[in-house]
This record gives structure tokens, sequence and C-alpha cells, in this order.
């Protein structure tokens, strides 16, 4: 059951919010690493990125599960790079567990982005990142590995997936990755619509809103392809800069949103429309099919895609940079 609050300044009304409508349409995913925002919101599932978690472990509140990991490996008799390695990978695990005991759903875990462009060392590290949580006790099924949305990330996925590790593939702007993935099988994509919004925003210099979105019409579109040609994958829109982009994807499969975007909605009164059910897709979308050369090309030709997947790359990478810092300098 959903919960619903009183309406303000009417404590006999019971009114649900548009957080509690978005629920009954779309799997509602909260994207952060801080555990106290996903006991409020009660999401169904939970994502994660190096961004997210060293912004947590940055925090007094979190310190703990760093100190944790560092300590377990006191007497591991690893040095250098491959104890930084060995804590970092414990770190994301021990955030994953704790992420685990809140949401009922699955979790997400990143690889190393800087194996963005390792078909090889992606596969590795995911299954690394497998076994460490089934040690745990924590079934695969419930963990998504999160990669790249790169020719060499899709066919690591492509190779996991048939081995039964599901994964979510991040940093998708271009339809033609969106069209890759669901070729290669994968469980779950991440079209980020805030970058989309932000790219275009910025090299037209007009304002977009609703279902103009730029953002909005990539993900639709990649929904409507998928239930027009019966894909599996699942859609899970993300990266929102406001509510209206929220709104205007309400009935996607799934949804990962900020606490920021998750407060509003749930201050906020419904019932929402449902903008995507699968049911009419867009008669227009013919079938496509990519190998790697016309997968390439194709990427090529989208300025923004080209463009947001590197930055993001670059973005991620650095960040696990810094958390490697922290963790060094605790070591």
């Amino acid at each position: 059951m959903l919960a619903t609050r009183s309406y303000r300044g009417h404590s006999n009304h019971v009114m649900s919010s548009q957080l509690d409508s978005l629920k009954e349409f779309t799997t509602v995913v909260a994207d952060t690493g801080d555990f106290a925002s996903m006991q409020e919101y009660q999401p169904q599932d939970a994502t994660t990125n190096p961004s997210l978690i060293l912004q947590a472990a940055s925090k007094p509140e979190y310190k703990s599960i760093v100190e944790k990991a560092v300590a377990e490996h006191e007497d591991s008799g690893l040095s250098g790079d491959a104890l930084i390695e060995a804590v970092m990978d414990r770190v994301l695990i021990l955030f994953g567990l704790e992420i685990l005991k809140i949401v009922p759903g699955r979790v997400s875990t990143e690889v190393d982005a800087r194996l963005s462009f390792d078909t090889a060392g992606t596969i590795a590290k995911a299954k690394e990142l497998i076994a460490a949580y089934e040690k745990e006790g924590i079934s695969k099924d419930r963990i998504l590995i999160k990669i790249a949305s790169t020719w060499e990330g899709i066919k690591a996925a492509e190779e996991l997936e048939e081995e039964g590790i599901h994964c979510n593939l991040t940093l998708l702007f271009a339809f033609a990755q969106a069209v890759a993935c669901a070729e290669a099988g994968v469980q779950l994509i991440s079209p980020f619509v805030g970058r989309i919004y932000d790219w275009f925003k910025k090299e037209t210099g007009e304002e977009y809103a609703g279902d103009n979105d730029p953002g909005v019409l990539s993900v639709s579109k990649i929904y409507n392809y998928y239930k027009k040609f019966g894909y599996k994958t699942e859609v899970m829109g993300a990266s929102f800069r406001n509510v209206g982009q929220i709104t205007s994807l309400a009935g996607c499969d799934l949804l990962t949103i900020s606490p920021g975007l998750l407060e509003e909605l749930q201050n906020s009164d419904g019932p929402l429309e449902q903008k995507l059910n699968g049911n009419n897709p867009d008669c227009d979308l013919e079938k496509v099919s990519l190998d790697e050369k016309a997968f390439r090309f194709a990427f090529n030709e989208d300025a923004m895609a080209t463009e947001k997947t590197a930055q993001g790359i670059r973005a991620f990478s650095a960040d696990i940079v810094k958390l490697e810092q922290l963790i060094a300098s605790m070591v």
C-alpha cells in the first residue's frame, strides 16, 4: 500500500502526494548514497555512482564505513595500489549492503569508470563485485552492475547477462546506445535526461520544459521503441534537473530521483497523468540493428551524446581518484 499524507491546513482530509501518484505506475529509485534519504522516501531500488559514494563517504556520519573497510584489510598483506583497490571495492560493497537493508529491491554498484573501454576488465571487476555480495549472502538478483554505455561496456554487459549477472548501462545519451543495449539483452538502461537538457540549453540558449524537453523526448523515444519491438530491457530515466522532467516521464519503467526532487514530489499534491504506458508506441519508429561500425558512426554523429558520455566518464574517473586519495589517507 502507498502511504498518504495529510493535506496541509485540512487535518481531516488526506490526499496523495505526487510521489505517491508516481509510484502507482513507475518504480521509484533513490539516486543517492545517503541512507537517511532512502529511509524517508521509501524507494523500491537505489542507485549509486562514484560521485555519490564520494559525497557520502566524505560525511562524518558515513566515515565509519570507510574506516571499517580499511580495518578489514589491515592484515591482508596487500600494499600500494592493490590495497587501495581492495579497500575501494569493499567500500562499495559495504555501502551496497547498507542500502539493501533499506530498499526491498535492487542496488546498482558501479564498475570503475576507468574500465569503460576495457571489456575484459569490466567483466572481471563485475564478477569480483558479485562474488563479494554473494559472500555476504546477497543474491545476484538484487544487484545491478553499473557500466558506462560504450561499445566495450555494452559487450561486457552482454556477456555478463548471459551468465546471469544483470547490468545497468549508465551514461546513456544516444538512441544508438539504447538500441545496442537492447540487442545485447541488458537488464536496464539509465538515459540521462538532465544532462541532455543541459547540453541543448547551453548549445541553443533556449529554455525547455515538459514534453518539449530534449531529455524527455529522448527517453520517450527509447521507451516507445523498446515497447514496440518487445525488448525486455528496462528504461530508467535518470539525472533530472526539475520535477517537470519527472512528471513528463510518468509511466516510464523506472525513474531514479535525487533526494531534493523526491522531497518536492512528496510536498506536491497528485494525481499525475501517466504519460508513458507502452500501449500506443510511436508507429513511425522502425527497427534498427547496429554492428560495431554502425554503432560507432551513429554515436559519433551525435555531438551531444559523444560529448556528454566522454564528460561523464572523465568526471566519474576523477571522483574515483578522489575516493582513492581519501582511502590512501586512512590506510
